[in-house]
């Protein structure tokens, strides 16, 4: 059995195998009056649910429509709504094309390469192996009853987790009361109605835009109880843009950093985007993020230069993409799900997300680093996987020997996504990490 004394040296060796050690940020003494349990570094929230009048006119809309076996088509939408990738480029493509050509011709006898039956075989295997390799997008048709389905499948979901990434936003900046927003790619709505949620009347006007005129149609009509008549606000400008699971709709590359470049020039305060938790839509964040934050902009309409708010404590390039393992940086909510009869009572939403703030906010503790996973408590010290504002990702054995109360107390009552209120070191001195360890035994 494993010595106590034994078991203490090798926390504190791991503490100190990062590569710079967390110290707590003594820089604002926001813990005179807040106990650990609700330092300011806590984000995360408890489980969400969606306002009563929305959940009154989801379950009314969905009492009224007449589609047989709504559970199994809302169950096929969510997997493969989770499971779509990004359309493939014209230019990967062709390579791709001209790699199996290759190689197909290699099998082939050189005395058949000039003839038309040679070609004719060669063209038919290379388009049989593209539709096997090659993801088959297609652009998603709303229709009536899709919309409808698609408002039993991801309502709740969308809400929770639009409602986590605002939180972001009021909880660090207090002071930003929006009073106009633009949702990109509305959907059901669910935008609206977590903006809503944070902010109440401080929104005005509220400008919804999306390709499906059903999307359109049932979005306005949630809006008004679930009846066709009501009053659901005038046009508006954009304090805040969010797009939330939307940019996968757009057909390629070209289209998405257009579409983000406009969402941008009409960005007057933060722009939020959401998507699903997968390595697709991590990706697709970062495809907008690169858009944003280094290619130029030919019209220029705010000349304040664009800061990443949240999840990332830094403007480098996000580490995750250089991991082997391509893990996607996702977050999780829990939420009560519509009372729907096959619905559990509450579900976890996993999703992505990305704040852009225009100019830089100034806010204490903007460079505490990002906790990426779950917190493990275990007995006098607690595991913390984070990004810091060195652009790294650490793994920190925290002890209140090493680290001190304070910031061990904070870890603990960490999860999930919350910003542990830490200054890390940038030392990287492998001598010094052994000496440490020297040291402390």
């Amino acid at each position: 059995m494993l010595s106590l004394r034994f078991c203490t040296r090798l926390i504190r060796a791991l503490s100190s195998a990062a590569s710079g050690k967390p110290q707590f940020d003594n820089s604002i003494d926001f813990l005179s009056n807040v106990p650990h349990r609700k330092h300011p570094g806590i984000l995360h929230l408890n489980i969400v649910r969606l306002p009563q009048e929305a959940e009154d006119a989801a379950k009314y809309i969905l009492k009224k429509c007449h589609i047989q076996g709504m559970e199994e088509h809302a169950a096929a939408l969510s997997n493969y709504l989770w499971s779509r990738k990004r359309p493939i480029e014209d230019t990967e493509l062709r390579i791709k094309a001209s790699a199996i050509e290759d190689e197909f011709k290699a099998r082939l006898p050189d005395s058949e390469e000039n003839t038309p039956a040679y070609k004719g075989k060669i063209k038919s295997q290379v388009l049989n192996a593209l539709r096997k390799q090659t993801y088959n997008w297609q652009p998603l048709s709303y229709t009536e009853q899709t919309a409808t389905v698609y408002l039993a499948a991801r309502f709740d979901g969308g809400y929770a987790a639009v409602t986590r990434a605002l939180q972001e936003i009021r909880q660090r900046v207090p002071d930003f009361t929006p009073q106009t927003l633009l949702d990109f790619g509305s959907g059901v709505g669910s935008v609206s109605w977590a903006a809503h949620s944070i902010w109440g009347t401080s929104l005005k006007e509220y400008m919804c835009v999306d390709s499906s005129e059903s999307m359109n149609q049932l979005n306005e009509l949630i809006l008004r109880g679930g009846e066709e008549t009501g009053d659901i606000g005038g046009q508006v400008q954009y304090d805040l843009v969010i797009s939330a699971f939307s940019l996968n709709e757009l057909p390629n590359l070209s289209a998405r950093q257009m579409n983000i470049r406009a969402l941008w020039r009409k960005t007057g305060g933060f722009l939020v985007l959401v998507e699903n938790g997968t390595r697709e839509g991590h990706q697709l964040l970062m495809e907008a993020r690169e858009t944003i934050l280094r290619v130029s902009d030919k019209e220029i309409w705010d000349h304040r230069p664009a800061c990443i708010f949240a999840p990332c404590p830094h403007q480098l390039e996000c580490p995750r993409l250089a991991e082997s393992s391509k893990l996607p940086c996702n977050f999780v909510q829990q939420y009560h799900s519509l009372p729907l009869r096959w619905h559990p009572p509450h579900r976890w939403e996993k999703f992505s997300f990305l704040v852009f703030s225009r100019g830089t906010v100034s806010e204490n503790g903007n460079q505490w680093p990002r906790v990426i996973g779950p917190v493990l408590s275990r007995p006098r010290h607690v595991h913390c996987h984070t990004c810091g504002a060195d652009g790294k990702l650490h793994h920190d054995v925290i002890t209140p020997q090493r680290h001190g109360r304070d910031l061990y107390r904070c870890a603990r009552n960490c999860e999930w996504g919350d910003r542990l209120p830490a200054l890390i070191s940038h030392s990287t001195d492998p001598d010094t990490c052994e000496n440490e360890k020297t040291n402390d035994s």
